[in-house]
């Protein structure tokens, strides 16, 4: 039986804190049985990353004293898993009483720790991407809302709390646009405890024009749905593909932290740089 599923996993249990390093506490969790929910099967009909970052990192120098940091992770969305938060947390956490040399040997043997858990015995097509931010650029990490035109000023009733994609719809017969919404009223829960995942949600595209109403009742459907940040992401990108049939799209959101770590899925139907991992007020 297989036992990566959320349900074996930390999340919701009592657990022991290691502060010696330990790859073994990453849980990984396979991306196909959620992805099989909303339609995809195979390769995914998408670009994209989950963009991590952590923000309680500390490690001992050679001398034994404590060094602290902040780490972003890029995750490629291709990787057949995920990497459960909370085993995320409690592995960052076993660095704390245990020496490296560097900086650079704390960010590669992140680099190797999460590229083997993310593809989970198979071979790594990609490897993850990680920086280590010490304390001299702590204040080069700025603070900005995502851009684009806010979609919360609309005065809509909201009677939908599980994901209602027919609330989605779009102007078909009339002259294409082009057009960034954003929106501060995500929100989902975790799939294991049901505490709540507060976000905010970025969708650019070009197409038939969507309508805005709609489109901002579907984000607050998502109010009462029990799904990862990734999952839930995936799920906004695959129905609004399906429902508004865009010829360009991206949906980038940025989830609010917890236990020091934030999880940013951004996912896109055309090659683009990725879109920058600035983190917003609430975070």
């Amino acid at each position: 039986m297989n036992q990566n599923t959320p349900e074996y996993s930390q999340l919701g249990k009592p657990s022991a804190y290691v502060d010696q390093y330990d790859a073994s506490l990453l849980y990984p969790l396979p991306r196909e049985p959620k992805r099989r929910e909303i339609g995809i099967t195979g390769s995914v009909p998408f670009l994209g990353a989950d963009l991590w970052t952590a923000f309680e990192l500390s490690w001992l120098n050679p001398k034994g004293k404590p060094q602290v940091a902040l780490a972003h992770i890029t995750v490629p969305c291709e990787s057949t898993h995920i990497v459960e938060s909370k085993s995320f947390k409690l592995y960052l956490n076993s660095f704390n009483n245990t020496a490296f040399a560097s900086a650079d040997a704390v960010r590669d043997r992140i680099r190797a720790d999460v590229s083997a858990a993310i593809w989970h015995g198979g071979p790594v097509q990609a490897s993850a991407g990680v920086r280590v931010l010490l304390p001299e650029l702590f204040d080069c990490e700025p603070v900005h809302e995502l851009d684009g035109l806010c979609i919360d000023r609309l005065d809509v009733e909201c009677t939908r709390y599980q994901p209602a994609p027919e609330l989605l719809t779009a102007v078909f017969d009339e002259k294409p646009v082009e057009e960034t919404l954003v929106s501060d009223l995500l929100k989902s829960n975790c799939l294991v405890t049901g505490q709540p995942d507060w976000g905010s949600v970025q969708i650019r595209y070009s197409g038939p024009q969507i309508d805005q109403a709609g489109l901002l009742q579907y984000i607050v459907s998502f109010r009462n749905h029990n799904e990862f940040h990734e999952q839930c992401v995936e799920r906004i990108y695959m129905d609004i593909m399906a429902r508004c049939k865009p010829a360009k799209l991206l949906v980038y959101a940025r989830y609010t932290r917890r236990g020091g770590l934030d999880i940013n899925p951004w996912r896109a139907s055309h090659p683009q740089l990725p879109p920058a991992n600035v983190r917003t007020a609430r975070q």
